[in-house]
């Protein structure tokens, strides 16, 4: 009997490690780093498109839409979020929003792994049939020259793998996707930018369509999972139990 506590207590503590490492390492949405490269890997994704792309825009963060991708992330869903066939469901601004999910072990991710994980979807993708031969729809969505605005979360999700297992989810504003419409106009890399756009990495940049949007009577629906963390309180508190 008492052997059984003590065998409990130490799956406890060791859950307890797990946990507390997983979580310590985590980004935040506001994570500085984790947020350029995010917006980074996305920006260097969309100017190696082939054919080129001669209206592919430049991306950059929304604050509004990493806050869904947070709150659908802390689901723990494989699946894609509710909202987005509702109109103006997931963002206050886009009345439609994009979205992709990743899902791996946190050990190996990198914002810049998951992207490219999508992007390489291009080799089922045929442009000008506009047909896909296995799954493309993460590719098309990364590369939709209309959406300029990306955000996204990562969160531990243990019910969907083992105690390593993350899920990342990027939302993308305004919605690509759409049915029988070529992800970008090819041609001259940024030949069709607008005037007030300049041409950056084969990408065409609006300055105005770059400045940061606040939120500040928003937030999505959304409920943190349900995850095993301990302060340092709580593993005094376990190895105590086992004397």
């Amino acid at each position: 009997m008492i052997l059984r506590k003590k065998l409990s207590c130490l799956w406890t503590l060791g859950l307890c490690l797990v946990a507390s490492k997983s979580s310590a390492k985590v980004p935040s949405i506001t994570d500085t780093n984790f947020k350029d490269s995010s917006v980074k890997a996305h920006n260097d994704m969309r100017g190696k498109v082939w054919p080129p792309a001669a209206d592919m825009k430049h991306m950059t963060w929304d604050d509004g839409l990493a806050q869904v991708a947070k709150a659908w992330a802390n689901k723990c869903k494989f699946k894609h979020n509710s909202c987005l066939s509702k109109s103006y469901g997931c963002h206050p601004t886009f009345q439609y929003v994009g979205e992709n999910i990743w899902l791996g072990g946190f050990s190996i991710f990198s914002p810049r792994l998951a992207v490219i994980a999508w992007f390489n979807e291009t080799a089922f993708y045929d442009y000008n049939a506009l047909s896909c031969s296995k799954v493309c729809g993460h590719y098309t969505q990364v590369v939709w020259a209309n959406s300029y605005k990306v955000g996204c979360a990562i969160t531990m999700c243990p019910t969907l793998g083992n105690h390593e297992t993350a899920i990342y989810v990027c939302n993308y504003g305004p919605a690509g996707n759409f049915p029988n419409r070529p992800p970008y106009t090819k041609g001259v890399s940024c030949s069709l930018c607008a005037k007030e756009e300049t041409c950056e990495n084969k990408l065409c940049r609006n300055k105005e369509l770059d400045k940061p949007e606040k939120y500040p009577n928003w937030s999505p629906q959304g409920k943190a999972p349900q995850q095993i963390s301990c302060n340092s309180l709580c593993l005094v508190s376990v190895l105590l139990r086992l004397f």
